[in-house]
């Protein structure tokens, strides 16, 4: 069976970090882009990061760029995200899938809820 797992979330103040990770059973994320999305109450989902399966580069959105980190790690066949920095408009479900794209994703995990309050 095909499937990502994400984990990692919680409850954090702002400033403060967390590191998502997205694990996977039945596939090997290093021969996939792997695309971390998050998707708040009454908002669309959302494209967060991207990373390439050809030759490891990464894309953010303007809004995390210099706080958010996406990462692979092979052997353990996972993708992470490191989060520092948080802000409360960071709340929200975060997912991985298989792609860069909301569209074109045709794998998803079930999702990791993100909170950012104090």
């Amino acid at each position: 069976q095909v499937q990502l797992v994400e984990s990692g979330g919680g409850l954090v103040q702002p400033g403060g970090s967390l590191r998502l990770s997205c694990g996977a059973s039945g596939l090997i994320l290093d021969y996939f882009t792997i695309g971390w999305f998050r998707q708040a109450p009454g908002k669309e989902r959302e494209g967060v990061s991207c990373i390439s399966s050809s030759d490891g580069s990464t894309t953010y959105a303007d809004s995390v760029k210099g706080r958010f980190t996406i990462s692979r790690d092979n052997a353990k066949n996972t993708v992470y995200l490191q989060m520092n920095s948080l802000k409360p408009e960071d709340t929200a479900v975060y997912y991985c899938a298989t792609d860069c794209s909301v569209v074109d994703a045709l794998v998803w995990g079930q999702g990791t809820q993100v909170t950012v309050s104090s």
